[in-house]
């Protein structure tokens, strides 16, 4: 999931060029891109959408981005997107393992009186200051958390924190990487607001793989491509990794070099992961 593009609920017409777009996942938005009045027009028109051939056919994963907990939308909203085909539900503002829990208990009655057999994975978003004191027992919270993501947005702007300061948001990115890393989870970087700033987005997209990231959110379909290129494992890398899957395999050592540097168990692991996703990408 290099790429996880957003798409307000409200806005049906571009839900087919979302479908249509090169992002690997598709997050309808029912939250923060919907205004209060359309909350419930919006919820109809995902769910709907869900269920469409178009969208039941597609590869990508798709993820509805839901109202919080302590909103009267929450439930409804999940009433309305859980199906066979909803991949992710994006659980805003997560502040508690307590929040995750109950959000996955409405999840499993759902989907119990639905007869899904395949659970729906949560997405939890750090962007509260407790939300990120707390994020890895979030992400150990239930089985069905798949990974954390951050939203700087709600974690910063309150406190008055410069969205541009690269050190606050390196160690943000850090913190939550470590956090997902402790329950054996991936961590999706968050949303670039300033959708020109194409070199901007650029440079904290490379920031974020280089702490292991999955990928990053795009906000506009500009941002698509570039998502897909940073995360995407170069030449370069899927080279030293099948050298160092080789090399494994040949010997018996604990401890090996490949082109002069040390190589023992983590980086084997490293490099395996590598080598599927090149695989996956082919």
């Amino acid at each position: 999931m290099r790429s996880k593009l957003f798409v307000p609920g409200a806005r049906p017409e571009l839900f087919p060029k979302a479908l249509a777009s090169a992002a690997d996942a598709l997050s309808f938005d029912l939250e923060d891109a919907v205004p209060e009045n359309a909350k419930a027009e919006a919820r109809r028109l995902v769910g709907e959408a869900l269920q469409s051939p178009g969208f039941t056919a597609t590869t990508k994963v798709l993820i509805v981005r839901v109202n919080g907990l302590t909103t009267p939308h929450f439930e409804a909203d999940l009433d309305a997107v859980v199906g066979p085909r909803l991949d992710l539900v994006n659980l805003p503002k997560a502040e508690s393992a307590g929040d995750v829990r109950a959000a996955a208990q409405t999840l499993a009655r759902l989907e119990a009186a639905r007869g899904l057999a395949r659970p729906i994975g949560i997405l939890a978003n750090i962007e509260s200051p407790r939300g990120l004191r707390l994020a890895a027992e979030i992400a150990r919270a239930d089985p069905r958390v798949a990974g954390l993501q951050i939203g700087f947005a709600d974690l910063l702007e309150p406190l008055g924190i410069d969205r541009t300061d690269a050190a606050a948001i390196h160690q943000i990115q850090l913190a939550v990487r470590l956090a997902a890393g402790e329950a054996g989870l991936w961590a999706c970087d968050a949303a670039y607001g300033n959708i020109k700033d194409a070199d901007g987005y650029r440079a904290e997209a490379v920031a974020a793989k280089r702490l292991g990231y999955l990928g990053k959110t795009c906000i506009h379909p500009s941002q698509v491509a570039t998502a897909n290129e940073v995360f995407r494992p170069t030449a370069e890398e899927i080279a030293f990794a099948r050298r160092v899957v080789e090399a494994a395999a040949a010997t018996n050592a604990g401890a090996f070099t490949v082109d002069g540097r040390m190589i023992d168990a983590p980086f084997v692991k490293r490099a395996h992961a590598i080598l599927a996703i090149a695989r996956q990408l082919a």
